[in-house]
This record gives structure tokens, C-alpha cells and sequence, in this order.
């Protein structure tokens, strides 16, 4: 078995594809083809009418296959797709693709010992041909999966940010479902971070600039000096599914925990730090620069952190080497 390093699309074997027309959602399909075929007044190209989710899947010990918490990924692709004026996925079709694009795609799956796993890429899109702005009438739904390695490196080590002069996202807007235009909106600035050698962007609140947020593609975690776990509290940023996971975790070890607005003058404040999400899991960073400030976290023997200690257990749980506790597992194979 081949062992896939990083983040990258790899063509597997098969994908799951349905089409809305005529006020309903056909049956779906497998299919073998990955291309789409769209008339160029598409209104996802035209007004980006699109939201995806991303999970995966994970080869256990004893050579089981399984994915982890799909009702959360079900629920927030619902609600991406109610407010990006999409009609959702029936709950049903929705795990009816998970299992079958797992099964039909098995040999892709990385091996236990690689520590890889299989994300899988649900996305809807408005394909009918729209020009006046308007919400589409004909949609596609798909669910693809690429084999995949660690999201930053081919190992995990200590990340570098630096807080955006731009922002993410608006007040009251759809910073909290997953939009491709809210990456879209992230891609000049971690371009532009990329090039000045940072690995990411932190994010500051639209409003007034004052409280950290997330990243543009994960959510934020700290542990304060004290030992308390502290991650932000806002209405635009992504409700993570790593991160509520994460959290639970940390008040079963016995771990005080704190969900609110973060000032980013705290962050001298802070021991730990990490990103988290599906892609992610936990990884660490190591110092946050700001226009005046630098910021700087114990991350280097990241194991031995509160943070590494948590990233370990919820890998544990989900390639099955530690009990499942809550039945957030779901064996597909």
C-alpha cells in the first residue's frame, strides 16, 4: 500500500452522484467519471452557490474501516445548504453515499501503520444557467474520496501564524457553514502568507478586530498557564466537529474548559496552542506574529503537551485503539 504524504487529490475509483430537478432529488448513482460538464452561465460559477463538508475515513487495528460522527457532518452540510438557498440533502442519500463511496473505493485506503486516512469531499453546486442574480433551480450533489496524509507536512511539527490584516468573513454572514466562498475569500491572504513564510492566517472578529477566531481552514485551541483549555466562542466561525469532539475529551480527563471571546493581547497568556479540524486533527503552533507583537507557545515536544495528549487520544478513538465511549464510530467495512 502506497503511503500518501499531505493534503492532495488523488483520482479514486468511484463517487456517488445525484441531481435536483424539477423540485426533487433523484435516487443517485455511482459513477466512474470525475468530471463535471456545466454550461459556462452556471450559477456556481457565476455566483458561487456551492457548500461542501469533509470527513473521513480510518483503518482500524484489525483492519476494520470506519468513519467518525457522520450525523454532525449530515447536520452542517443541511445547514450550509438551507442558508446558501440549496436544497439539502436527504439525510438517507446522505449516509447511502458515505458507505458506498467507502466500500467501492477500500483499496485506496491507507494502511493502519501510515497513520492516512480516506477523506471524503460531499459537495452540492447550482449547475442550471443562471445571469440575473438569483439562487439555481437544478443542482449536483457528490461525494468524493482521495486518500490523504498529514494536512501541514508529512509529520507534525510546530506551525507558524501570523494575524490577517484582512478578514475572513462578515458579521452576520456565512463565516459559520461551510461556503466555498468563505475559502475563496481566504486564498490572496494565505498566498500571501505562504510567500512571507508563515503557514497560516489567524483571524481576528469582523466587528471590531479585537478577538481571535479561527484560521482559514481550522479552528483555534490554547491552554492557559493554568492548565484550562480555551477555544473562541463566535457566531463566524465554523462549529468545528474536531473541536466539539476535542472538548468533550478534555472535561472527561478532567480538563476545565472554556468556550468564549478570545482578546488577542491573551494570547501572552496562553502555554498552547493548536488548529484543529478534520484535516488537521490538532497540530501545534509554535508562535503567532502580530503587526506589534510576537506570540510564542511550549510546542516543540508536542507529545508531551495537553494539546498532543488530546490529538492522541481522538486519533485513539477513531483508527479504534481506545474505546469509543460516546458512539461516535461508525463501521462501514
Amino acid at each position: 500500500m502506497k503511503t500518501f504524504v499531505g493534503f492532495n487529490y488523488h483520482k479514486t475509483t468511484k463517487r456517488f452522484v445525484a441531481q435536483y430537478k424539477d423540485g426533487q432529488w433523484d435516487s443517485g448513482r455511482m459513477m466512474r467519471k470525475s468530471t463535471v460538464c456545466l454550461s459556462e452561465a452556471a450559477c456556481v460559477i457565476q455566483y458561487a452557490q456551492t457548500c461542501f463538508e469533509g470527513l473521513k475515513a480510518y483503518r482500524t487495528k484489525d483492519g476494520h474501516i470506519v468513519c467518525f460522527r457522520l450525523d454532525l457532518n449530515e447536520q452542517r452540510l443541511h445547514d450550509s445548504c438551507e442558508r446558501m438557498v440549496i436544497p439539502p440533502i436527504p439525510k438517507e442519500m446522505f449516509f447511502e453515499a458515505v458507505e458506498k463511496v467507502v466500500k467501492a473505493n477500500a483499496k485506496w485506503m491507507p494502511s493502519y501503520e501510515s497513520g492516512g486516512s480516506l477523506y471524503l469531499r460531499p459537495v452540492v453546486f447550482g449547475k442550471d444557467s443562471v445571469v440575473g442574480v438569483k439562487p439555481a433551480e437544478e443542482f449536483e450533489f457528490r461525494l468524493f474520496a482521495t486518500p490523504v496524509g498529514n494536512y501541514f507536512a508529512d509529520k507534525v511539527r510546530p506551525l507558524v501564524l501570523r494575524v490577517s490584516d484582512v478578514d475572513r468573513a462578515a458579521p452576520r454572514g456565512t463565516g459559520h457553514i461551510k461556503a466555498g466562498l468563505n475559502y475563496a475569500m481566504s486564498l490572496y491572504a494565505i498566498t500571501d502568507a505562504h510567500e512571507k513564510g508563515f503557514d497560516e492566517n489567524l483571524y481576528l472578529d469582523p466587528a471590531n478586530r479585537t478577538y481571535v477566531e479561527e484560521t482559514g481552514g481550522a479552528n483555534v485551541l490554547f491552554i492557559t498557564k493554568d492548565g484550562t483549555l480555551v477555544t473562541p466562542k463566535s457566531d463566524s466561525i465554523l462549529p468545528s466537529i474536531t473541536r466539539r469532539s476535542i472538548v468533550t475529551l478534555a472535561k472527561d480527563a478532567g480538563i476545565h474548559v472554556e468556550e468564549r471571546r478570545i482578546a488577542i493581547s491573551e494570547l501572552k497568556d496562553m502555554k498552547e496552542c493548536g488548529l484543529c479540524g478534520t484535516a488537521a486533527v490538532i497540530s501545534p503552533v509554535g508562535k503567532v506574529k502580530d503587526t506589534q507583537e510576537e506570540y510564542t507557545f511550549s510546542m516543540d515536544d508536542f507529545d508531551n503537551t495537553v494539546l498532543g495528549g488530546l490529538r492522541k487520544k481522538l486519533l485513539g478513538i477513531q483508527h479504534g485503539d481506545i474505546s469509543d465511549d460516546h458512539d461516535w464510530i461508525i463501521k462501514v467495512i
